[in-house]
């Protein structure tokens, strides 16, 4: 059944914040009813056809929810929708700026009526402020909150790979929903969440800000390696292949040299002998390191680093991590349906059993939701007629 069984989530959500936010709760058992655009839906599903013809971001944000098409427009659309949120305990947006409260849809607005009803609000920049009414995406946050001045290399910056600043605000709005629950269980009262990706983003980007905190060196953009640690980053192979190198502290730095390197003396070189001083003079270092390195290919310094318990990674392309032999060893894989059939989705992180059903088609459970609500099957046949659903 999962620990959030019998919570009901109303969610008018695209793209990937909203959406990651309520597949989670989905995960945990709750009911998720998606509100989506008749003809179209969420924008996401047409971003690519990579899942059997069906969006990648889509496929993976969207399982064990429910379709509903609804022009929220159209005239008749505020009925369903009261009747809809009159049996909801969380509604979560992520339109537009300023949209949900046009459409009466605000905490202040519900409140009243629905006192035990958790809102909660995601948007680019926060409901207030002077940056309140921009339109905020991925990249623009990951360039807005500073995550770019200090990724890449030093000749050219880099996005996330992955939508860091979506997924960074549809954690923080996961987390606050499920405390809300939580304190509605003391109060009986539900709250306003107001999630803001900038802030999100920005408290991922802590640890730079300290390091350049009153005006101090931000931490240089380093490619793969670590700004501030080395040696901690990629390293070429005599195989051609490349292996990722993580010391973290004079300890394992003494058994890098000693074991790895087979020079001990050179972990009391003046050069080296202190992780500023490695980083200082990284250029030098890493000429000695890859000179060794160049004798090995990548399963034998993989060997040499774990039985010197250095930490160590291989650079995996997708491939390789559909395939990872220790997701596998822990059964971490199952499957999910698809309108186009059953596709493989890794388990929830943490969980061991999870609601896995299946990702919806558009609108396919308008009827039996409407019906719910109490619509009889002419009245739904009309609003198919008059483009409500």
């Amino acid at each position: 059944m999962g620990a959030l069984a019998g919570i009901t989530v109303v969610t008018l959500e695209h793209a990937i914040a909203a959406p990651f936010c309520t597949r989670q709760l989905a995960d945990n058992g709750a009911r998720v009813v998606k509100v989506e655009r008749p003809g179209v839906g969420d924008f996401a599903r047409a971003y690519d056809e990579r899942v059997a013809g069906q969006a990648s971001h889509f496929v993976w944000t969207n399982r064990s929810k429910e379709s509903l098409t609804l022009d929220l427009k159209h005239a008749q659309a505020p009925e369903i929708l009261a009747r809809l949120l009159g049996r909801a305990d969380v509604l979560v947006q992520n339109l537009a700026p300023g949209a949900a409260a046009r459409l009466g849809l605000s905490y202040e607005v519900l409140a009243p009526k629905h006192p035990g009803l958790i809102v909660c609000d995601i948007s680019g920049y926060g409901s207030d402020g002077p940056y309140r009414d921009k339109k905020a995406y991925d990249l623009l946050i990951q360039s807005e909150s500073g995550f770019l001045s200090v990724t890449g290399t030093p000749d050219d910056m880099a996005k996330a790979g992955c939508s860091i600043a979506d997924i960074a605000a549809g954690m923080y709005a996961y987390s606050n929903i499920l405390a809300a629950l939580i304190e509605r269980g003391r109060t009986g009262r539900g709250r306003r969440i107001d999630i803001s990706m900038l802030e999100s983003m920005v408290e991922w980007m802590s640890f730079p800000m300290y390091y350049a905190y009153e005006g101090a060196a931000a931490p240089p953009r380093a490619g793969a390696a670590h700004a501030t640690i080395y040696p901690y980053g990629p390293f070429p192979t005599g195989d051609g292949r490349t292996v990722m190198l993580g010391l973290q502290n004079e300890r394992e730095w003494q058994v890098f040299c000693a074991k790895v390197l087979g020079q001990p003396a050179l972990a009391t070189d003046e050069r080296f002998s202190a992780n500023s001083r490695r980083v200082a003079n990284r250029a030098e270092l890493r000429a000695i390191i890859v000179a060794r390195l160049a004798q090995l290919d990548a399963a034998q310094l993989v060997a040499l680093l774990d039985e010197a318990q250095i930490a160590n990674a291989q650079v995996n392309g997708m491939a390789e991590v559909w395939a990872h032999p220790q997701l596998k060893a822990r059964g971490r894989w199952t499957t999910v349906a698809t309108p186009a059939g059953t596709v493989p989705a890794l388990l929830p992180p943490g969980m061991t059993e999870a609601r896995m059903d299946a990702i919806p088609a558009l609108g396919q459970h308008s009827e039996p939701v409407l019906a719910e609500l109490g619509y009889d099957a002419a009245r739904i046949a009309q609003f198919r007629r008059d483009g409500v659903i």
